[in-house]
């Protein structure tokens, strides 16, 4: 007996071929091999070695092919409290769009997606998932983990992009001509970044039509376009997005910003804005003392120097002036565990590194990074040093040559603390400062997230 039902029951239990008599076994190795063929990009080893420099094609492990997509969207359990988005910033329905997919109606998941977040391309591809929607996913734990929701999101628009279809106004919005006064007042945004794209876009979706945004650069897109490398985030990516926004009527005006052409807040409301958005981010790099004085031309960068002229010469369409890569070689150091420090570390061996050092005064438990930052920069062969402070720079003949570190420890209170006696040289060539903006003292980084 199957069970304690009636026999008409048990003759459909019995028939069912659903019903297993046995487990089915795989082997964690053979897991592991088999969803490589799911990806668009193969990973990375010593069997398979590609020459890094001046190569910015896509790396991402997220990234999927449509018979990806499909097996993704098909093992999601589309769960009823849907913890993936209570995980989520931008309060997405993957549930809804991860469906749509399953059943091939890829336009139907990405206008799930853009109208909750109109910068969804940008998310799919470098919002930090595993952190996020996948580590509230109900498969966390089972044999082939989390959906890649990401990769998933970034699928669905990547194939709604080829369809060429704009962004309209909401057909339910009275005509332009019938809308009260206050939504043709004139709305300033400054800076034309994710925030600014993102702000521009819902107050278009709600009707305002005299929307302006002016952007300190000769392109767009902010930290999405100067700080985040190609083989992470194309430049079309944003300009996709942008061109969303600009079917709703949005005007853009480059190469001007607060304190550029006299313009300033004062002047603005003189102009007639009612209303004014400011979202410039962070445009200075948080700069140790030890590194004040030193130059580009010496071997000294900062991540708010160094991204920027990788992203000029890598990203086609974002600037005209066809800047060349930053010139690397030998030994490079970066300083910082964060994004941003797996960020450059990258691009560096892309601009000639031989050997990138990723050094930081945490431990590996500490480090802000995605995982797969941290594991992407593993597989390119960047070492890590962990447990070490900057504290001088050596030079020779005007330029970087080594920088001196101590090593550093955590008490069991919590507190950092620095050995001066334990010194550390470490040759260099070059040196890229990528640690937060936290506070310094005069002993050190002992208030720093570096």
């Amino acid at each position: 007996m199957l069970s304690k039902d009636l026999p008409d029951i048990e003759s459909i239990l019995t028939l069912n071929p659903r019903v297993k008599s046995h487990a089915a076994l795989c082997s964690t190795a053979a897991k592991k091999a088999e969803k490589k063929h799911w990806k668009r990009n193969s990973e990375k080893g010593c069997d398979s070695c590609v020459e890094l420099e001046n190569n910015f094609d896509d790396i991402k492990h997220t990234t999927l092919s449509e018979r990806g997509a499909l097996w993704e969207a098909m093992r999601c359990l589309k769960c009823a409290d849907a913890p993936c988005q209570k995980s989520c910033p931008t309060n997405l329905d993957i549930k809804a769009f991860i469906t749509s997919i399953a059943n091939k109606n890829y336009y139907g998941a990405a206008r799930a997606i853009l109208s909750d977040n109109p910068l969804g391309l940008t998310c799919g591809m470098v919002c930090p998932t595993s952190d996020l929607c996948m580590g509230g996913c109900n498969l966390l734990a089972s044999e082939e983990g989390p959906i890649n929701i990401g990769g998933l999101q970034q699928f669905a628009i990547e194939v709604f992009n080829k369809m060429g279809i704009p962004q309209v106004r909401n057909p339910n919005l009275p005509p332009p001509e019938e809308m009260p006064d206050s939504y043709h007042s004139k709305i300033a945004l400054i800076g034309c970044g994710p925030a600014s794209i993102s702000c521009a876009s819902f107050l278009a979706r709600l009707g305002y039509d005299n929307i302006t945004i002016f952007e300190k650069q000769n392109y767009v897109g902010g930290l999405s376009s100067s700080e985040i490398p190609q083989f992470r985030l194309p430049y079309e990516v944003v300009q996709f997005e942008l061109d969303l926004m600009k079917d709703l009527g949005v005007k853009v005006v480059c190469e001007k910003s607060l304190g550029q052409g006299g313009m300033t807040l004062r002047s603005l409301r003189e102009e007639g804005y009612q209303a004014i958005f400011i979202g410039i981010g962070l445009p200075q790099a948080n700069k140790h003392r030890i590194f004040e004085g030193l130059s580009m031309e010496q071997g000294f960068y900062t991540s708010k120097d160094f991204l920027p002229l990788v992203a000029k010469a890598s990203k086609p369409g974002m600037c005209s002036c066809r800047s060349p890569l930053p010139q690397l070689y030998g030994r490079v150091v970066v300083l910082g565990a964060g994004d941003t420090a797996f960020d450059c570390a990258t691009s560096a061996l892309r601009c000639g590194a031989r050997r990138v050092y990723v050094v930081f005064r945490r431990g590996f438990t500490n480090i802000r990074a995605v995982p797969e930052e941290m594991e992407l920069a593993k597989e390119e062969k960047c070492e890590f040093l962990p447990f070490m402070c900057p504290k001088e720079v050596m030079l020779k003949g005007g330029r970087v040559h080594a920088l001196e570190f101590c090593r550093t420890e955590q008490m069991d209170e919590g507190e950092w603390v620095e050995y001066p006696e334990q010194v550390i040289r470490l040759k260099a060539d070059f040196i890229i400062s990528a640690f937060g903006s936290g506070l310094t003292d005069q002993t050190g980084l002992l208030g720093s997230p570096f």
